[in-house]
C-alpha cells in the first residue's frame, strides 16, 4: 500500500520544490502530484519541458519523496468534439511526461457534462480509443474517479464503464468526500466499495457533509435553488462521512493500492490539518 499526500493546499502559494519538500516534512514517502499552473493546469496542455521534469525527479530524490500518480484533469468527455480533441492532445502528452517522471500511474476524472450524459459517455469511449495505444506504449496504468459534476457521479456505474473495457490497466478511484453524491445522499460507503472492490485501486480521503441534508440552512445558494454542486475535503470527523464503515470496508475487501490524503479545506493550516489527519488515516488502515 502506498500513503501519499495530494499538495493541493500548497498549489497557489509554495513553489514547486517547496512543495516536494513540506510533503516529505509532513510525513509522506508518496506525493500525487495534481494540477499545477506551472506543470500541468486543468484542461490546458501541459507547460512542461525537460529541464523541468528533470529538475521534479531531482527535487523527489533530494527529499526522499516518490510520485504515486500523476493527475490530469481534462474534458475528455465533451460532447464538444472540438473540446475534446484538445483534451485528448493534452492527455497524449501528460501520459508522455508520465512515463519520462519515472511514474506509472495516471490517475484522472471521467468530466463530460452531466446535463448530457449519453453524449457524454459516447465522446469517452471515443478518447479512450484514441489514448489506449498511448497508456500501453508507456507502460502507464489508468485511474478514473467519478467526480461531482462528471458526466457520471456514482462509483457504482463508474465501476461498470471501467469494466467494460476489459483492461487489467484500468482501474477505479473512489473518493470519501464525493460519498453522498455517489448515491444522491445516502452515503453508504461500504456498499460503494463492496460494489467497485474488484476494480478498486485508489482511495481518496476527505470528510464531506451531506449535500442533500434537510438540516436548516446548512448550504446558502444564491440564488436559491441555483444548480450549483456543492461539497469539501474537510479533515476526517469534521464532515458526515462514515470512516469506520469505510476502513472496515477497505479492511474486508483486503485494500492495497494508493490511498492520498485529499483534504484541501485549510491551506493557512496545513500542518495543523495534516496532524488531525494522518494520524486517523494510518490508525483505520492498521498502520499505526
Amino acid at each position: 500500500m502506498k500513503l501519499a499526500y495530494d499538495p493541493s493546499m500548497f498549489r497557489d502559494n509554495t513553489p514547486f520544490h517547496e512543495m516536494i519538500e513540506k510533503t516529505a516534512r509532513l510525513g509522506y514517502k508518496y506525493l500525487e502530484l495534481s494540477p499545477r499552473q506551472d506543470f500541468i493546469w486543468f484542461y490546458q496542455y501541459p507547460k512542461v519541458n525537460t529541464g523541468m521534469i528533470n529538475n521534479v525527479k531531482k527535487w523527489c530524490r533530494d527529499a526522499g519523496i516518490e510520485i504515486s500518480s500523476v493527475l490530469p484533469v481534462q474534458q475528455w468527455s465533451s460532447p464538444d468534439e472540438q473540446e475534446r480533441q484538445a483534451a485528448v492532445r493534452n492527455m497524449k502528452r501528460t501520459i508522455e511526461i508520465t512515463s519520462e517522471l519515472g511514474v506509472d500511474t495516471l490517475n484522472t476524472e471521467f468530466s463530460g457534462d452531466k446535463y448530457n450524459p449519453v453524449a457524454s459517455e459516447g465522446q469517452w469511449y471515443k478518447s479512450m480509443e484514441e489514448l489506449i495505444p498511448e497508456f500501453e506504449k508507456n507502460h502507464i496504468k489508468l485511474e478514473i474517479q467519478a467526480h461531482p459534476n462528471d458526466f457520471i457521479e456514482s462509483s457504482n456505474e463508474a465501476a461498470k464503464l471501467i469494466r467494460s473495457l476489459d483492461l487489467d490497466w484500468v482501474s477505479q478511484v473512489w473518493c470519501s468526500a464525493h460519498a453522498f453524491y455517489s448515491d444522491d445522499g445516502v452515503g453508504d460507503v461500504t456498499k460503494q466499495i463492496m460494489n467497485s472492490k474488484d476494480v478498486l485501486t485508489h482511495i481518496l480521503i476527505a470528510d464531506t457533509l451531506n449535500f442533500k441534508s434537510n438540516f436548516g440552512l446548512r448550504y446558502i445558494i444564491n440564488p436559491p435553488a441555483a444548480p450549483v454542486t456543492i461539497h469539501q475535503h474537510l479533515n476526517p470527523g469534521e464532515g458526515e462521512v462514515d470512516f469506520d464503515a469505510m476502513y472496515k470496508a477497505l479492511k474486508d475487501i483486503h485494500f492495497d493500492g494508493i490511498v492520498t490524503n485529499n483534504v484541501f479545506a485549510w491551506p493557512d493550516k496545513v500542518e495543523w490539518s495534516n496532524d488531525q489527519t494522518l494520524p486517523t488515516i494510518k490508525k483505520g488502515l492498521g498502520l499505526d
